[in-house]
């Protein structure tokens, strides 16, 4: 299979940056939403992008977001990459076409008519800058809630993924389940946060390297 990427998301500081950078980390991802938990400002994502290694590549999460709102964020942060985690749609994708994105979806009772309407917009081509697909738990992010990987691979084995872009598993990963996950799935990326957590809002270094030993050995 294809090298697997792993990101870490919910960073709130530059020393966990620069330990998620040192665990091996292909991607971080900074929360921009003003109602999330994790969430950082502006002055504290940018100090983070700053100081990232090349090919470390950051990512600033939103929440249903005008698209001015996530162009003008992300110019003063200089990321070139976002997240979108609610209820977005295609055509909010196309409206930022200078950013690349990774849409998260949850995998509930909707997911299979919920894949099939981005598969039709990415396949129209009104979306090229959709890099990815985040399949989460049905209750949403930075849970610690285990997703339905069973699922996800029933999705797999019915062809369901087929014709989207690359897949990233997220939704209760950790270092003692990822290799599992990794073995059933073969995902192209995998995403963790509060999984790899000292205490909330704090990142375990020994826990990221845990994590990425544990996915890349798999």
């Amino acid at each position: 299979m294809p090298r697997l990427r792993v990101k870490y998301c919910g960073i709130m500081s530059v020393t966990d940056a620069l330990a998620a950078a040192d665990a091996g980390a292909d991607a971080v991802g900074m929360i921009l939403h003003a109602n999330a938990r994790r969430q950082i400002d502006v002055t504290t994502a940018a100090a983070i992008v700053v100081v990232l290694p090349p090919y470390v590549t950051p990512v600033g999460l939103f929440v249903d977001a005008p698209a001015a709102t996530v162009l003008s964020i992300a110019s003063s942060v200089g990321i070139n990459m976002v997240q979108f985690h609610g209820n977005e749609k295609p055509k909010d994708v196309g409206e930022i076409k200078t950013l690349r994105v990774i849409k998260a979806l949850k995998v509930d009772a909707r997911i299979e008519e919920t894949l099939g309407e981005w598969r039709e917009a990415y396949a129209a081509g009104t979306i090229s800058n959709l890099i990815g697909l985040l399949l989460d738990g049905a209750s949403g992010g930075g849970t610690g809630e285990a997703n339905d990987f069973g699922r996800i691979h029933d999705l797999q084995r019915r062809g369901l993924l087929t014709g989207l872009p690359p897949i990233i598993i997220a939704g209760g990963l950790t270092p003692e389940n990822i290799a599992s996950v990794v073995q059933l799935l073969r995902p192209f990326a995998v995403d963790t946060s509060s999984g790899i957590e000292a205490e909330y809002g704090k990142k375990s270094p020994q826990k990221m390297n845990a994590f990425f030993d544990a996915a890349r050995s798999a």
